[in-house]
């Protein structure tokens, strides 16, 4: 191809530089868990070990403050 034969093909097909094809899905091979629910971050859900992890938490959100 020349250069203006390249320019044409430019200008009625546009550039495409690679991000076109089949999107991927955002959530495969993840893990769906509670573990990121605001009860289980606050411990509001009453589990000893959930209120014991929500305290060191806010321990450590308070530390540089």
């Amino acid at each position: 191809m020349s250069k203006e034969s390249d320019f044409q093909y430019i200008l009625e097909n546009g550039i495409n530089f690679g991000r076109g094809g089949e999107r991927k899905d955002s959530n495969a091979g993840k893990v769906k868990t509670k573990a990121k629910k605001k009860k289980y971050i606050t411990g509001a859900h009453g589990s000893g070990s959930a209120m014991q992890k929500a305290k060191y938490r806010e321990q450590r959100a308070n530390r540089h403050k």
